[in-house]
């Protein structure tokens, strides 16, 4: 699949040969790459329903799916930290992440922008520095199908340090992340396109340096920027579409 992760598409029954029609059961397990391990998920059966307008036709069960993001949570994919080296990658969470980004350099995101939101960090660090970033997923990502959609349940945390003048980081606080995205697809002109929607987003305080405050200001800040700058400009890439074979 790429360098985090590797696909088995073995057969995993013999092929069912038909008079108009082949069946071809294929396992789709995907897996850290070269990390062979068995999936904590159990891959239930499914049909097609019989059609005859194409040649071709492929289904995806939700096992694929909950492998593919065993796969890259085990491998460390969706833990990365978040500065102005960081540039834009190919993968949905990368884009994500990037455009989030932007629009904190747009607003010039430091301590003094955090300390107006939050009383204590203004009191912990008087001099302006930079923040920085560091989020990790401290589960595996759930994936649920649905009808022309999928959803997304994710738990993480969210540590912001400032950036001394020497370079060392120091961290101010880390927040406990739980969000539930959703994404339609939709085939067009030979082109799989999306929208992605964000359902929930929710923040708690898991650990603080600068002491106790409320998360809710912030929260709702995070949330503004997250609907009104980075899920549109999301949306405008997946409204393009990925080429389908």
């Amino acid at each position: 699949v790429d360098d985090l992760a590797e696909v088995d598409y073995s057969l995993s029954s013999l092929p069912a040969i038909f008079q108009p029609f082949i069946d071809l059961d294929l396992k789709g397990m995907v897996f850290p790459a070269g990390n062979y391990t068995d999936s904590p998920y159990v891959a239930a059966p499914f049909t097609i329903s019989y059609q005859s307008d194409s040649m071709l036709y492929l289904a995806f069960s939700e096992y694929f799916f909950q492998t593919s993001s065993f796969a890259y949570y085990t491998a460390g994919a969706f833990n990365m930290t978040i500065a102005e080296e960081v540039k834009p990658g190919n993968s949905l969470v990368f884009s994500l992440l990037f455009f989030f980004l932007q629009t904190c350099s747009y607003f010039n995101i430091n301590t003094e922008i955090f300390g107006s939101i939050i009383p204590e960090v203004a009191k912990y660090s008087v001099t302006p520095y930079p923040v920085m970033l560091k989020l990790m997923a401290t589960e595996t990502p759930i994936i649920s199908l649905e009808q022309d959609s999928f959803t997304v349940d994710i738990q993480g945390s969210m540590e912001v340090l400032a950036v001394l003048p020497d370079s060392s980081p120091q961290s101010l606080f880390t927040m406990n992340i739980a969000a539930n995205t959703s994404i339609s697809l939709n085939i067009f002109d030979q082109k799989l396109m999306g929208s992605l929607c964000l359902n929930r987003l929710q923040f708690s305080l898991a650990h603080s340096n600068v002491g106790f405050f409320k998360i809710s200001l912030l929260e709702n800040i995070l949330s503004y920027i997250l609907q009104t700058e980075v899920i549109p400009s999301v949306n405008a890439k997946l409204s393009k579409g990925f080429p389908l074979p």
